[in-house]
């Protein structure tokens, strides 16, 4: 399971479709923006100890401008958006192999799971919708921006 996890002042995704106007899934303020791949060998245990890494990283600033704030603490929202091409291999040739990226029917209930984990945490959990063509939108700050793996 990997996260690319960019702290946010806002961020926003919404699903494109080719006869509509793109519809907003998800909408935060100051929180995280998580873009979540899943691989075949992941299990509910990755999810489980991804979710409370994120809702424990103390990555906001405290009054010494040192970041010793957890997302609770700064009352931050999570925004998840499914990323299958976190797993994309591109060091041969042009065109990236996503083999190592879970199929649907893996990473569908993996991805359902983890945000219910997030939610179970107490967050306001936000997310686009898996496999969708997705606009998504953010203001990274600082930048801050972490990659995480288990």
């Amino acid at each position: 399971m990997r996260v690319l996890l960019q702290r946010v002042s806002r961020g926003e995704v919404r699903i494109r479709t080719s006869d509509a106007e793109p519809r907003v899934t998800g909408r935060i303020g100051r929180g995280y923006v998580l873009l979540v791949g899943f691989t075949a060998t992941d299990t509910d245990e990755h999810v489980g100890w991804m979710a409370e890494k994120v809702a424990g990283l103390r990555l906001f600033a405290d009054a010494d401008d040192k970041m010793n704030l957890a997302l609770a603490d700064v009352g931050g929202a999570l925004l998840v958006v499914s990323q299958f091409t976190l797993y994309g291999d591109a060091r041969k040739g042009r065109r990236p192999s996503f083999i190592d990226a879970a199929r649907p029917e893996i990473a569908i209930p993996l991805y359902e799971r983890f945000i219910q984990r997030l939610r179970e945490t107490g967050f306001q959990v936000e997310s686009g919708e898996f496999g969708a063509m997705m606009d998504v939108e953010l203001i990274n700050d600082g930048p801050v921006t972490l990659w995480l793996e288990r």
